[in-house]
């Protein structure tokens, strides 16, 4: 029965951070200074003419960059000229690394960097995810009455499912309403700052960027936001990846823990809640049978969130395509970065993993 048991929690859409810790033995972290090892595609199975081909379609659909880890060692890596982006991707644009590739704010992406600093934060005691969130921002930090707010938990915010609208007020009883709720969600940090007793890019850097060497990450202003999102966190392609690659060696930095609580990055992998069996802890996940998307109607759309795309699959969203896959069952890392990549109707998802999908060693074995 347990043989049976670990094999479910292999092949199940939704559970395969499981089989993660395992492969993490393999991993290659690459150093904070100096090259970072490749590998040859045609080495690992890959089909490198359509690996080429998939990088190729990320080009016209507005891409900045595209990286993808196999391993931990980089498998393709392909940047482009924004020259001719729209006025609005200047916004995202905060500066470049020494070796001039664009550093970007992620836009939501973000909040999947929120929800392992948060899983830290619990794993030092420092808070409890099932607590209130008034215990550590007081009353009245929402606009719903006293007794509800109280309701109101750290999990319900990571959960989206805080039933609060984008100004903070009653929509629904906390846990019976799921809301794409950005406003609330930066309530998250606020509970980890005044949890930690210190600021969030201190908290950032010496729990997490310090220790991958993602040293061109950081919190950002955004003048060009309203207060109650005007902040977000820029990075590069490589540095999101390093981010990625953390995950999916199951918490670790080669033999540093970064977050030990496997129980906590387990339940931020999965189904958060019933109500959308696509959304966790601030991450999205693929191969579920149907998905809840952001914005007031919340359209339900039947199947996996990526079609395309591998069922143990799991992401961070960002606007305008900003994002980070992670695929235990390909060993990949890939970050994406750049403005909206839909092109003549078609989502940068379906595109591109239809693309990357044909190179997969599955696809080229046919």
């Amino acid at each position: 029965m347990q043989l049976i048991k670990r094999l479910l929690l292999i092949v199940i859409p939704g559970v395969l951070f499981n089989a993660w810790p395992a492969a993490a033995q393999q991993l290659y972290f690459p150093p904070a200074d100096g090259q970072w090892e490749t590998v040859d595609p045609a080495a690992v199975g890959w089909d490198p003419a359509r690996l080429a081909a998939a990088l190729e379609l990320a080009g016209p659909r507005q891409s900045s960059g595209v990286l993808i880890l196999h391993g931990g060692r980089i498998l393709a890596e392909r940047y482009w000229s924004m020259a001719d982006a729209p006025n609005g991707y200047a916004n995202f644009v905060t500066g470049h690394d020494a070796a001039g590739r664009v550093i970007e704010d992620v836009a939501s992406a973000q909040k999947s960097v929120v929800a392992v600093l948060t899983g830290i934060a619990q794993e030092r005691g420092l808070l409890n995810i099932d607590e209130a969130v008034s215990r550590y921002l007081g009353q009245g930090w929402s606009k719903t009455e006293i007794n509800n707010e109280q309701q109101i938990t750290i999990r319900h915010l990571l959960s989206m499912t805080s039933g609060l609208k984008e100004d903070l007020s009653f929509d629904a009883a906390p846990g019976s309403k799921w809301f794409y709720n950005t406003p609330a969600y930066h309530m998250v940090m606020r509970v980890v700052t005044a949890a930690a007793g210190s600021d969030r890019d201190t908290i950032t850097r010496d729990w997490l960027t310090g220790k991958l060497g993602m040293r061109d990450s950081s919190w950002t202003a955004r003048p060009w936001a309203s207060a109650d999102i005007a902040v977000g966190f820029s990075t590069t392609a490589r540095d999101l990846a390093r981010f990625g690659l953390m995950i999916q060696a199951g918490g670790k930095w080669g033999n540093e823990a970064v977050l030990a609580d496997q129980d906590y990055l387990q339940a931020m992998l999965t189904p958060s809640q019933s109500l959308n069996p696509a959304y966790g802890f601030l991450w999205w996940l693929n191969g579920q049978s149907y998905s809840l998307a952001p914005g007031a109607r919340v359209p339900r759309i039947e199947g996996p969130l990526i079609t395309s795309a591998p069922a143990d699959l799991v992401t961070m969203q960002g606007a305008a395509d900003r994002k980070l896959y992670l695929v235990p069952s390909l060993n990949l890392v890939v970050t994406r970065l750049g403005f909206s990549g839909e092109l003549d109707g078609e989502s940068f998802n379906k595109a591109f993993w239809t693309a990357l999908s044909a190179a997969a060693p599955a696809a080229s074995a046919r």
